[in-house]
């Protein structure tokens, strides 16, 4: 019998390739696996291309709901933001991406799993850890850290001898990523970091603030313990809540970022991220959290964050440690529950307004008024108290210059 090969499949050029290049050199069955997080795509389409390829067996797996709640809500109530501005768009997907690969490739009892991944970036890295954590017995395929081929012309020639003259829309001069929480974008002119992006070329999902709309928008969401479950006293399932909120911050300009990120595998790239929908839940996540976190648990959880996002980054949600601070996050969010209002305007989020039953915000206690409940006095043995190291110090200090 001949061996069976999963490829992480997309229909286009690249991996349109690999499966006549599977057949040609480990004499395989390709079985094309699409993973469907909520990219815009005509599956049926991309399943004909497969099979007249030579694919010989096909599954589309929608895992949009399973990335949403268990992937990017899991992130959202940790924090997760790489260098303090990427939304690991890309890298909470490949998780589940790479969960549907290995149970396709169990079920079908194949030997490897074979991916589009290029040996320059960070998903060929978080493929395949995804693959060992899960399924160790399965070996990678790489084509592009094995073949010859080096360009899109020589790529089709490798189909046309072949006798594939399938039609490939013509490429973009960019690198796109998409998925219902982001689409990336990389390479032509954006490599150059001194080059100001054409916004004009690039976004598809996001107004620039020349064109949002000159009047703003306010939105109100509800959170249940970290998680949103209303979107203007609407009660929606998570990737309704975040379809609907790209469509409103795309419309309002939300989420468009500027990268230069320092990737896994050593050097910087640069690109640009439009995350309408995400930008606007971490800020009023991050605002509810300011109501109802005592200060010791937010301030460790905005340095477990950075160490969290790391994990996330380079490929490693599968490890005991991401699973670790899932459950540290989980526990901080127990009492992350109320409502957050912003004004949308022009690319801003204006904070209008935020409550929640478990507020630890408390206005007897900080009001500037007079009250009942605060002994100004006592501020002063606390300060003793908290500046004594301060003042020993300094006296040892004035002690020893006095005996020189």
């Amino acid at each position: 019998m001949k061996n069976k090969i999963v490829l992480a499949y997309s229909g286009g050029l690249d991996t349109s390739v690999i499966i006549p290049w599977l057949k040609d050199n480990y004499n395989c069955e390709v079985i094309a696996v699409v993973v469907n997080v909520g990219q815009k795509e005509n599956f049926k389409s991309v399943e004909e291309k497969a099979y007249l390829i030579g694919a010989s067996k096909f599954y589309a797996i929608d895992k949009t709901e399973e990335f949403v709640e268990e992937y990017v809500f899991p992130t959202l109530k940790m924090g997760g933001v790489y260098e303090n501005k990427y939304l690991l768009g890309t890298a909470m997907a490949r998780p589940v991406i790479t969960k549907a690969l290995v149970e396709i490739a169990q079920k079908e009892k194949a030997k490897y799993i074979a991916h589009g991944a290029t040996g320059k970036g960070n998903d060929q890295v978080r493929f395949e850890l995804g693959v060992k954590a899960l399924d160790p017995t399965i070996d990678i395929i790489a084509p592009w850290r094995i073949w010859d081929i080096k360009s899109r012309e020589e790529e089709i020639a490798y189909l046309e001898e072949k006798g594939i003259t399938l039609p490939f829309p013509k490429k973009s001069p960019y690198s796109r990523d998409e998925n219902i929480f982001h689409i990336s974008h990389e390479g032509f002119d954006l490599e150059l970091p001194e080059n100001e992006p054409n916004y004009d070329n690039i976004l598809q999902w996001t107004n620039t603030v020349e064109n949002a709309p000159d009047k703003g928008e306010y939105i109100k969401l509800e959170f249940i313990k970290g998680i949103p479950v209303k979107l203007n006293d609407e009660t929606l399932s998570g990737s309704e809540i975040i379809n609907k909120l790209n469509k409103i911050g795309g419309l309002h300009g939300i989420g468009i970022l500027d990268i230069v990120e320092n990737r896994l595998v050593g050097m910087k790239s640069r690109g640009v991220y439009e995350t309408p929908g995400g930008t606007i839940l971490f800020y009023a996540h991050e605002e509810l959290e300011r109501l109802c976190l005592d200060k010791d648990t937010a301030h460790m959880k905005q340095l477990l964050s950075q160490e969290f996002s790391k994990l996330i980054y380079n490929g490693k949600w599968f490890t005991t440690l991401r699973k670790s601070l899932s459950a540290f996050g989980d526990i901080t969010q127990e009492y992350v529950t109320g409502e957050v209002k912003i004004k949308l305007y022009k690319g801003n989020m204006i904070l209008a307004g935020c409550k929640s039953p478990y507020s630890l915000h408390s206005e007897s206690f900080s009001t500037f008024e007079g009250d009942n409940v605060y002994n100004q006095k006592d501020a002063e043995g606390f300060i003793n108290l908290f500046g004594l190291p301060l003042k020993i110090e300094s006296l040892l200090k004035r002690s020893v210059k006095l005996h020189k």
